[in-house]
């Protein structure tokens, strides 16, 4: 059986819960990751059984299924090195406060931990979201940048997270982490590193999300070769190179969607990402939990990228083999 194809909410937070509902399943989504902000799905509110109900019979209405739901604006303010406006931008007023840094990241970490407790409440297993990260800004190397610094980061990192993890780990709830520059973890040898910070916690994955390695250079399916029994969640996302000689990798401090970056996100089976190779690695590592598709494409109407993306992802997806071809050529 193939598996379930969700919507990510994120990008559709202008619109109701209840509306967006009524339109994916229209388009064709058998369920939705339900973002922690707009009126999808808060965080604050799930202390109460009548809202969790109350978001369930919403699902149930519409014949859609949720297996996670995401924080990533919240978790980005837990671990950065720098909050200011920005973070602002993303989060709400009960969390910005005064703006001072660390009550920010402090009231962010509580925050995560109470959206485990609301995850375990609505019925699914896993949240997804960013995390932060202490040594984004040193990614250069210059100003001379010594590893005691890094180190001192990952630790820090560390520090901030575990007690989170462990909050997710009484409540049977993992977190996967979308690895992602600006993270903690954006490739194969910082989400190793991040793994080993944490001293393999349990509830510390991944929710592996092609785009963001494809724009950095390297093989979407090598991090699931890697970290097989990491991956908690996959998010069906595409982005495509467009290095003409004159475009930067570093995107050029352009806004997405802009002709002059050297790279951008597209659709889903509109840019460099190989997802017959993905499916197959999925299936290797026996992953068995939904795609879903989180639309990002500037150039693109999202209502027809989202119809056109669960086409796409059903043509493609497929269970795996359960026999060899050539069995039925031995003889008795």
């Amino acid at each position: 059986m193939a598996r379930p194809i969700t919507l990510f909410t994120g990008q559709w937070a202008d619109l109701t819960l209840d509306t967006l509902a009524g339109k994916a399943k229209s388009f064709g989504f058998d369920g939705l990751e339900l973002a922690c902000w707009g009126d999808h799905f808060e965080v604050e509110k799930a202390s109460s059984d009548a809202y969790i109900r109350s978001r369930r019979d919403l699902l149930e209405k519409h014949g859609l299924k949720s297996w996670a739901i995401s924080t990533h604006l919240v978790g980005q303010c837990v671990a950065d090195a720098h909050i200011d406006e920005r973070h602002k931008s993303i989060l709400p007023p009960r969390l910005w406060g005064d703006g001072d840094p660390e009550g920010v990241r402090q009231r962010c970490a509580e925050d995560v931990m109470n959206t485990a407790r609301a995850a375990k409440a609505f019925g699914v297993k896993v949240v997804n979201g960013f995390t932060g990260s202490p040594v984004w800004h040193l990614i250069y190397r210059f100003p001379p940048t010594s590893d005691a610094m890094i180190d001192a980061g990952y630790r820090e990192f560390a520090d901030r997270w575990k007690p989170i993890l462990n909050v997710f780990q009484q409540e049977g709830v993992r977190f996967g982490l979308e690895a992602h520059p600006a993270e903690i973890a954006y490739d194969i040898y910082t989400a190793e590193r991040a793994v080993a910070a944490l001293d393999h916690h349990p509830a510390f994955g991944f929710n592996f999300d092609p785009s963001h390695f494809i724009h950095q250079l390297f093989d979407p399916s090598e991090f699931l070769a890697r970290f097989p029994d990491r991956i908690f969640h996959v998010h069906i996302k595409d982005s495509k190179v467009n290095l003409n000689g004159r475009s930067s990798i570093l995107g050029s401090h352009l806004q997405f969607g802009d002709p002059r970056r050297g790279w951008d996100f597209v659709s889903p089976g509109r840019g460099d990402m190989n997802l017959e190779k993905i499916i197959r690695l999925l299936n290797r590592i026996g992953y068995q939990g939904p795609l879903s598709v989180e639309w990002e494409d500037s150039g693109m109407d999202r209502e027809h990228g989202a119809r056109e993306a669960v086409e796409f992802i059903r043509k493609t997806d497929f269970a795996p083999s359960n026999v060899a071809f050539d069995a039925a050529f031995a003889s008795e």
